[in-house]
């Protein structure tokens, strides 16, 4: 038998590609296999808000796409805290899953101590969708556009009472950086939750609100309230008729969003078949529709660019909350 002799340097990268042979085989087949028993997506709200509503197709969707039940666990509590800590605890093999919300990039400055740190425990796998809030009053107010209300806001400094569901809520946030930027001086009133808060815009009891669409689009539709502005930057397909704050206010841009993370050091094949299959979801013509009655745009795009949403995001509200000194409730 005739001995084959190779050249050194064929011989080393044999060895090497040996080497790595078994591990690239594990990923892909984890990759393939994966999910082989129920995943868990935690919310960090309760039942029934925009946030629990708006994981519910996604999740069906992964369920029908991936063969195993994807369910959605409301976990309330510290805005959002709770349940984000319960998925930074949990073991990274993507089966717990976060539905990550603007609240989490919020509280990183808002709270001065939390159990963990949002961008470096949470591996971001995809952005789901940036929705507006809407700037309503009552129909007895009297402005019927944004700039109007800036003049008169500007004639009754400290007269003028906005309502939000608490201390660092988004509303909030969105409101106090509508402040800075107008000069205005208006009075945050903090309600528990954006429901009761609501209630008393209905009843005049305060004067304006940065509302979620979820509880304001109805009430404008149906005359209850005066919609002055959208604030994404672009106009919401869901008010196609009400201009953006960005058209009279130049560079004003203030939204939520939603994505899916895990567990840093999930793995990475892992994080890439959920960011693929949630990108198929935001294509889906119906995902799109019932995003878009919520008041939200699709988004999608890949875990780095989720990453750097986050990042941006983080850094925009610490800078409102602390220039606003915003303290947690």
């Amino acid at each position: 038998m005739t001995n084959v002799k190779l050249p050194r340097r064929t011989f080393v990268h044999l060895v090497a590609w040996t080497a790595a042979l078994p591990a690239w085989s594990s990923r892909i087949a984890r990759a393939q296999t994966y999910p082989t028993r129920p995943v868990r997506i935690i919310v960090g709200f309760p039942p029934g808000g925009p946030t629990d509503i708006a994981a519910r197709p996604i999740g069906q969707w992964l369920s029908e796409r991936l063969g195993q039940p994807f369910v959605i666990e409301n976990r309330p509590g510290a805005a959002s805290n709770i349940g984000t800590e319960a998925v930074v605890r949990s073991a990274p093999d993507g089966y717990t899953l976060l539905l990550a919300y603007s609240t989490n990039a919020i509280n990183a400055t808002l709270y001065d101590k939390l159990n963990f740190n949002f961008i470096r425990d949470i591996a971001p796998i995809a952005s789901i969708s940036r929705e507006t809030t809407v700037m309503v009053v009552h129909p007895s107010f009297p402005a019927t556009t944004a700039p109007e209300f800036v003049a008169y806001a500007k004639a009754n400094p400290g007269k003028i009472n906005f309502a939000s569901g608490g201390n660092g809520t988004p509303p909030h946030v969105v409101g106090e950086l509508f402040k800075m930027m107008t000069g205005l001086n208006l009075v945050h009133v903090a309600y528990r939750g954006g429901a009761p808060a609501i209630t008393d815009l209905l009843a005049g009891q305060v004067q304006v609100m940065f509302a979620s669409p979820s509880i304001s689009i109805g009430h404008v539709r149906a005359g209850k309230l005066r919609a002055l502005a959208v604030t994404t930057a672009n106009r919401s397909a869901a008010l196609p008729d009400v201009p953006s704050v960005d058209e009279f206010l130049s560079g004003f841009e203030a939204s939520v969003w939603l994505g899916l993370g895990a567990p840093k050091n999930t793995p990475a094949d892992v994080v890439d078949k959920l960011n693929k299959e949630v990108n198929s979801a935001l294509a889906d013509p119906k995902i799109k529709a019932r995003l878009a009655d919520l008041g939200s745009t699709a988004l999608g795009g890949s875990p780095s660019e989720f990453g750097k949403l986050i990042v941006d995001e983080t850094e925009k509200w610490a800078k409102v909350i602390r220039a606003a000194s915003i303290k947690a409730e």
